[in-house]
Order: C-alpha cells, then sequence, then structure tokens
C-alpha cells in the first residue's frame, strides 16, 4: 500500500466535474479520482478547516466516532472496478476493528476531519495513477537501462551464488 495525501481538487477541462488529487509522498504520482459537487465541497471545506455552524453528515460521522470513543485509524482505496473506485474506513474501539465500506469520497472527506492517513493499493496506483514528474520519472528510467546495460550474467551468478537477493 502507498499512503497518499490530498493535493488538492481540481475541475475536468471538458465536463466540469470535480477531481479530489491525491499525490504519494514523493510527489511523482497523483492518483485522480472524480467526485460529486457535495463531496468536492466537503474536502474542500475540510482542507481549508472550515466549521460549519452545525454539523454536516461528514461532521456528524465523526461525532459518532468521538462519541462512541471510536477511532478512524486509516482509509483504504482498496481497488478500481469499472472506472469506479472502492474504500474501506478501518474504525477502531477498544481492541476490535472493522473495516466499513465507503465511497473514497466520503472516506476522504472522514480522513481529513481525523488526521487519519489514507493508503491506496499499489495495484491501484499502478492503473489509475498519473505521474507527475516526467523528468524525475526519464531521469530513473535511463539510470535503470544504463545499469542494465553495464550488467554482465557472471555478476548476477555472483551475486546470487553469495546469497544476495
Amino acid at each position: 500500500m502507498i499512503e497518499m495525501r490530498v493535493a488538492g481538487i481540481a475541475l475536468d477541462a471538458i465536463t466540469r466535474s470535480p477531481i479530489v488529487l491525491l499525490k504519494d509522498g514523493s510527489d511523482r504520482r497523483a492518483l485522480p479520482i472524480y467526485i460529486g459537487q457535495e463531496q468536492a465541497r466537503a474536502i474542500m471545506g475540510a482542507l481549508e478547516h472550515q466549521k460549519p455552524p452545525r454539523p454536516l453528515t461528514h461532521d456528524l460521522i465523526v461525532n459518532m466516532l468521538e462519541a462512541w470513543n471510536m477511532t478512524l485509524e486509516k482509509v483504504i482505496i482498496h481497488s478500481l472496478q469499472k472506472d469506479t473506485f472502492y474504500a474501506v474506513l478501518i474504525v477502531q474501539q477498544g481492541e476490535s476493528k472493522k473495516e466499513i465500506d465507503a465511497r473514497p469520497s466520503d472516506a476522504i472527506a472522514i480522513a481529513l476531519r481525523t488526521n487519519a492517513p489514507i493508503w491506496v493499493m499499489e495495484e491501484v496506483v499502478a492503473d489509475a495513477s498519473i505521474p507527475v514528474d516526467r523528468d524525475a520519472d526519464e531521469a530513473e528510467q535511463q539510470a535503470f537501462r544504463e545499469f542494465v546495460s553495464n550488467l554482465r550474467p557472471e555478476d548476477l551468478i555472483k551475486r546470487f551464488d553469495n546469497g544476495e537477493s
């Protein structure tokens, strides 16, 4: 799993639909997730630390977690099926943990309000992320090509015979 953070909300240039953008710790990969207008407002409100006069849905959920001495341990975006992302909330109460199915946008809005980490399965990142820093990616690929071009078969045999991996 890869821990990601919310980089912000963007609008699709063609459809004008909101997108929440998650980035990895190195800022090299971004995961765009299309969301609804209300979820975009809820995420933006949390990012800007806005406190509504009355609790909105995500605030209510956080209040309920706190009232029952529960904590949101983390959010996991675990799969992508037919252009739909799936997530779970990992909620803990004492020694008991539960996975609760959630839309990623709702899970992210709650995670931001509780400072819970957002994790994404590696296969989801591989399938749906976009490169942010193409120059760094290209430099890494070039360094790997140079490494492979200078590699001799006996280097591999020697390395594996010594028990290295």
